[in-house]
């Protein structure tokens, strides 16, 4: 089971995807992650909690962007790391994706 929740917008979407993790937490307490779009591809993930995302977004600057998704997952098929937590991208981060399900 996850919980994926995305955002295009007028708004900040950092803020909007950070309560939309907080939500759907009871879908996934082992990591979460967020994708934003603002030219470049920006991605932040943590291993835990959506708190333990939240704070490394604020210590991470330039997260500036009105596009994004974001997800929690908890953990059917691998191990709870840092690389299994999603979004995922292709190799040249050109193409982002979250997905609930091995």
């Amino acid at each position: 089971m996850c919980g994926i929740v995305a955002y295009i917008g007028h708004k900040p979407a950092k803020e909007l995807l950070i309560e939309g993790l907080k939500r759907l937490e009871y879908r996934g307490y082992d990591s979460a992650g967020l994708a934003l779009m603002n030219g470049d591809l920006q991605i932040v993930k943590a291993v835990g909690r959506v708190a333990n995302l939240e704070a490394k977004v604020a210590k991470t600057k330039n997260l500036h962007a009105h596009m994004g998704m974001a997800h929690t997952r908890w953990a059917t098929h691998g191990g709870v790391t840092e690389p299994n937590a999603h979004p995922h991208t292709d190799d040249k981060r050109k193409i982002c994706l979250v997905h609930n399900g091995i």
